[in-house]
């Protein structure tokens, strides 16, 4: 059994031309109904920054979680993002991008690493009063393009101190799709077992010509957790300028299901959210 967190939000986000918040609802709704572990459905951040997710309250107010085996993830990108999304007993799941970068951290949240790991601190004590699981992306999580510091072991060490502060779940991002197959095996085999209380992830961005190769290695080196999003929209609107894809769901359920590994989705109401999301991406 393998996990799917379905990130809609990651696949908006980027888009330049505001989408309507009525097919937003429409969309995530028919989501809720395909059987994903996790949706990653909005964001709790400057609408300066992120214009595309200032309709995330008013989204959220219209989802039908009932019959939905799904949970909600919102991302958040500071302490007071973090009080704002927990306060809506709806959402399960807060997302924090913590960067392996210096640079990119700055670029993405306007903070050092230092002041980012005080923020992480705050939004889990935040999470242990409302009863909400924390989720920390490791942004950069397979290196960078600015030079900044990059091995195995820098990135354990900072695993190391998220787990200190009570983080369970770490998800490793590969923010502008530079990952080769053997950084994955060889992240994934060197912290899963370094970390066996931890519950690892694969946010990956990448090409449709390697995507289903980076989960297949991300699999067999032991991560039972991945994002997508359908038609492998999205990427991120921080790292530069041309967006890497996310790995397309439905090549990955398709992987998956060729190898007998159960998803939990139902392909008939993931066939029907594909047809939807013609209509909320531009193609």
């Amino acid at each position: 059994m393998v996990k799917i967190i379905e990130c809609p939000r990651d696949a908006m986000q980027g888009i330049k031309e505001f989408i309507p918040t009525e097919l937003k609802i429409k969309y995530i709704n028919q989501l809720l109904k395909a059987g994903f572990d996790t949706i990653d459905f909005g964001s709790f951040v400057s609408p300066t920054a992120v214009p595309q997710m200032s309709d995330t309250v008013k989204v959220l107010e219209q989802l039908d979680l009932s019959g939905s085996k799904s949970k909600l993830l919102a991302i958040i990108a500071n302490v007071r993002g973090a009080q704002d999304a927990a306060s809506h007993n709806e959402i399960y799941y807060l997302g924090f991008p913590l960067s392996l970068s210096e640079t990119f951290q700055k670029r993405n949240t306007n903070k050092s690493i230092e002041e980012a790991f005080a923020q992480v601190r705050e939004i889990q004590s935040i999470c242990e009063i409302h009863k909400k699981e924390f989720v920390v992306y490791l942004s950069m999580g397979f290196g960078n393009p600015y030079g900044d510091p990059y091995d195995v072991e820098y990135v354990k060490d900072f695993t190391g101190k998220l787990f200190d502060i009570g983080v369970r779940i770490v998800s490793l991002s590969d923010t502008i799709g530079i990952a080769k197959k053997e950084d994955l095996q060889y992240l994934f085999t060197s912290l899963i077992p370094a970390f066996p209380r931890i519950e690892f992830g694969a946010h990956l961005h990448a090409s449709p010509f390697n995507a289903v190769d980076m989960v297949k290695e991300a699999y067999k080196a032991g991560c039972r957790r991945f994002d997508g999003a359908i038609k492998g929209f999205g990427g991120c609107p921080m790292a530069k300028d041309d967006l890497v894809g996310n790995i397309p769901t439905e090549k990955m359920i398709e992987y998956f299901i060729s190898h007998d590994i159960n998803t939990g989705v139902d392909l008939n109401a993931l066939e029907e959210a594909m047809a939807i999301a013609g209509k909320v991406f531009p193609q």
